[in-house]
């Protein structure tokens, strides 16, 4: 069993799925202490002019070291019309707008509180959309008992334990993140995953890779996302 393990992000870049899609089991690490100025509750799509912006999703005010899972989502802020507002003008160019537009209702016809829920029923729309069937897990829901963590890259390293799985795949940054004489003795193969950021038309401006998978839906197909998302680099440390 092939394992991947990210943060909860929001409308996340195409590598992000990628990752999902090539492993057999998808993890959402909910509980690290949450950092202003991530991905949890924002990301990048374009103006028409081709420069980037941000979508954000308003959150609480919270204490420094509160865990992503008990971030709450300020609802007294109508923050999904405003993404509605910011994404319109994509309605000139995109070809695909109409579609992205009706999956973006679909996540947003339920009211959330919290900004993992939010992600985490966006990831299965937008997986099911892509025909992606890898299952996604919330940590902090699964219960799962692991081994005492002492450096930071054994999260990872316990929960592929606990879970039996033979491979851990991550994004190509985290390599010095991990020691991996530690995946070697536990008899897993610490790969990472990198996606070939191949430019797809946009707003005839400059093409602006690595951002949100919206503005990748916009622009491209199911079929022509299903082959970016297949296109990476697998290797070992």
């Amino acid at each position: 069993m092939t394992l991947g393990i990210m943060q909860p992000y929001f409308m996340p870049y195409l590598g992000y799925l990628a990752l999902i899609n090539h492993v057999d089991q998808f993890i959402l690490f909910d509980t690290p202490q949450y950092i202003r100025h991530g991905w949890i509750e924002r990301n990048r799509v374009l103006k028409l002019s081709g420069a980037p912006m941000y979508i954000k999703v308003p959150l609480l005010k919270h204490h420094q070291d509160t865990p992503i899972c008990s971030i709450s989502i300020n609802n007294s802020i109508d923050w999904k019309s405003k993404i509605f507002a910011q994404l319109a003008h994509y309605k000139k160019k995109a070809p695909y707008y109409n579609n992205v537009i009706e999956l973006l209702e679909t996540v947003f016809e339920n009211e959330y509180t919290s900004i993992v829920d939010l992600n985490y029923k966006s990831l299965l729309i937008i997986c099911n959309y892509l025909d992606i069937k890898t299952p996604i897990s919330i940590w902090s829901e699964m219960n799962l008992a692991i081994e005492p963590v002492n450096a930071p890259d054994e999260w990872a390293l316990h929960i592929s334990k606990a879970l039996k799985a033979k491979s851990y795949f991550n994004p190509p940054g985290g390599r010095s993140f991990f020691d991996n004489e530690k995946y070697r003795m536990a008899g897993i193969d610490l790969r990472f995953l990198e996606i070939s950021a191949e430019p797809y038309k946009q707003f005839g401006q400059d093409f602006i890779g690595y951002l949100s998978i919206l503005d990748v839906m916009m622009f491209c197909d199911k079929e022509e996302i299903k082959l970016m998302i297949n296109n990476v680099t697998i290797s070992n440390l």
